[in-house]
């Protein structure tokens, strides 16, 4: 079974080395030279960790190769379609490089062979039909007799995208044609029976938790497209409502991080995603909550709990930047260290983060900013030009001369700084942990006074 796979951005690479480590044969086609001249000497486009030796171990098996021309199309079974989706300013999804995709393959298509073609990207519904459409148009062919479009949502966490990739909880599949199905089953079937790898034992992941049995689960296209946009909302209406907990117990000084372990032992709720932090951000929830808010708005059924979630969240980055300037008084002429970029640890991803917000927040209050981030500062500094901030080298550089140190994302590496060196180096010895991550530290003893959020201010002694 041979398979090409469109993108090779994040999901795309990780998807395609899946398949490729699963025996298959893959061809990854994107227009950026360097991301395909990366793959085909063996390492990663992106930061993921496990991802390289993945890569590597695929194509030195030559499993895996990567393109800018869309020939490997002529002779593939199922073609993926894993470009981005951005958002544009009314908050719906840019489809420019999905239908850019679907003109290549119906310009490559073999119309000698039945293919199936499958949307991995995250796109409204009806887009299944709408790359169709297109295929049609540009290669004269009829949907449903030369070839087929499916939609396969991703799931994919990052910084642990190989294990769900590998051990995923459910593969979801719409389409409603049998072919198309036959396929797909087909595809997935070493990694729905996690085994026949074809390639060594050690570049798999072994998974941070016990993994029940996978469900494969299949439904017409537009639920499949669906699926996923109400994933993820409903991950952020649940982070906005334990942060507006966490509000709450601040004003009449509850514990949230107890409440918050209370509330996950009902098997009903769980205690995933009951994690304090300054907001949810990244690449998926912001597009993805804004496009089935403007989508539920556009058919008459505005989905009023995400809208109010979205609020929310606004209203936490607002939160931490008020919590800071009440510890400060006057932000004028105060510096600010701000420890983490990305909107979670372990990837490189600095899109829509937290940390923009948050320090165009400080930065307007007059305030002067030093950051780092172990693998994030190269792309937030592409993506926020004008934010003038200092980037540091290391976390500890970000206390010199500070009046606050504020984590932001809870790397390990964070839990790992000098933070009784680090304490000298400060102007004034606060600290402002978004996540709660640091909380058993010592920090009285060490001269500090912390707040988390939701949990009370420790008070350094005097």
């Amino acid at each position: 079974m041979k398979v090409a796979v469109i993108g090779a951005g994040y999901v795309g690479s990780v998807t395609g080395a899946a398949f490729a480590a699963s025996g298959r044969q893959v061809t990854v086609i994107d227009s950026d030279p360097r991301k395909v001249d990366r793959i085909n000497a063996g390492k990663s486009p992106i930061y993921e960790p496990g991802l390289d030796a993945l890569i590597d171990a695929a194509v030195r098996r030559r499993l895996l190769s990567a393109s800018d021309r869309y020939d490997s199309i002529r002779e593939a079974d199922i073609v993926f379609i894993a470009v981005g989706t951005p958002s544009r300013p009314d908050g719906t999804a840019d489809l420019t490089y999905v239908k850019s995709a679907a003109d290549g393959i119906g310009a490559a298509i073999n119309p000698d062979r039945f293919t199936v073609v499958v949307d991995k990207s995250t796109v409204p519904v009806g887009t299944a039909e709408l790359v169709a459409a297109r295929i049609e148009e540009r290669s004269g062919l009829a949907h449903g007799k030369a070839f087929a479009v499916a939609s396969n949502p991703e799931f994919l966490r990052e910084g642990y995208a190989l294990e769900d990739v590998f051990y995923p909880d459910r593969i979801v599949v719409g389409t409603g044609h049998p072919k198309a199905r036959r396929a797909l089953r087909k595809l997935y079937g070493p990694l729905l029976e996690r085994k026949a790898y074809g390639v060594p034992a050690d570049v798999i992941p072994q998974p941070t938790e016990a993994k029940a049995e996978t469900i494969y689960f299949e439904t017409d296209a537009k639920s499949a497209e669906l699926i996923k946009y109400v994933s993820n909302a409903f991950l952020a209406v649940k982070i906005s409502y334990i942060n507006e907990v966490a509000r709450l117990c601040e004003a009449i000084g509850a514990d949230v991080t107890d409440v918050a372990a209370g509330v996950g032992l009902d098997s009903r709720i769980g205690g995933k995603f009951l994690q304090v932090s300054s907001g949810w951000s990244g690449s998926c929830f912001p597009k993805d909550t804004a496009e089935l808010l403007s989508a539920s708005r556009k058919y008459g059924s505005e989905l009023t709990v995400v809208r109010a979630a979205v609020d929310s969240n606004r209203g936490m980055h607002e939160f931490c930047v008020e919590k800071i300037r009440r510890r400060l008084k006057s932000l004028i002429g105060r510096r600010v260290g701000v420890l983490g970029l990305t909107f979670k640890p372990n990837t490189d991803d600095a899109r829509q983060t937290q940390a923009s917000v948050i320090i165009g927040g400080l930065l307007e209050l007059g305030a002067s900013v030093s950051v780092h981030d172990p693998q994030g500062m190269a792309m937030f500094r592409t993506l926020n030009p004008k934010l003038e901030v200092r980037y540091c080298a290391t976390g500890e550089e970000t206390a010199d001369g500070a009046d606050a140190v504020v984590l932001l994302t809870h790397w390990d590496d964070y839990a790992l700084l000098d933070w009784q060196a680090m304490r000298k180096r400060m102007r004034t010895p606060y600290v402002l942990d978004t996540r709660n991550f640091l909380r058993k530290k010592p920090w009285s003893e060490w001269g500090y006074e912390y707040e988390g959020i939701g949990i009370g201010t420790v008070r350094r002694r005097r």
